[in-house]
């Protein structure tokens, strides 16, 4: 395996549509809510999800440090499939991850997401606490889908 192929892949599968999952990642109050997890506050979201555009969010721990999220998207297809960079402000101009978004429907009507992050620019033991911080965040996703679903129910 060469460097930029080295990372993790995570399956999930939501109880929500393909365009409940696209909007999470391409609405700046849904990707505020929860990019970064329940214990983190995302501020200044701001995404262009076109290829070449930016995006960036400024994700506040609870001790105050904050982390200047920003990236490039690569590729866009709604509502199948996201590619985009991922630079947290701590590498150079060149090391810079790449997270792989694929949506896809299942036969009883949620979703199942593929999300893989990759780059070659950290260690083993590095992939391994980014993996489990973002299935942190995709705890909270999962948890944006139970309210988004328990509102509509309570609004029917």
């Amino acid at each position: 395996m060469s460097d930029t192929e080295r990372g993790y892949t995570i399956v999930r599968t939501f109880e929500a549509t393909p365009d409940m999952v696209w909007s999470a990642w391409t609405t700046p109050e849904h990707f505020a809510a929860w990019w970064g997890g329940a214990d983190m506050r995302v501020e200044d979201v701001a995404l262009d999800v076109r290829v070449g555009g930016a995006w960036r969010a400024r994700m506040v721990l609870p001790n105050g440090h904050e982390i200047p999220w920003t990236g490039t998207y690569h590729e866009v297809v709604e509502p199948e499939r996201l590619v985009l960079d991922l630079d947290d402000g701590t590498g150079g101009p060149d090391e810079t991850e790449l997270f792989t978004v694929t949506i896809a429907p299942t036969d009883d009507g949620r979703s199942e997401m593929t999300l893989t992050q990759s780059g070659g620019h950290l260690s083993d033991e590095e992939y391994e606490r980014a993996r489990v911080g973002t299935n942190s965040f995709l705890d909270a996703m999962e948890a944006l889908f139970r309210e988004t679903i328990k509102g509509r129910h309570e609004n029917a």
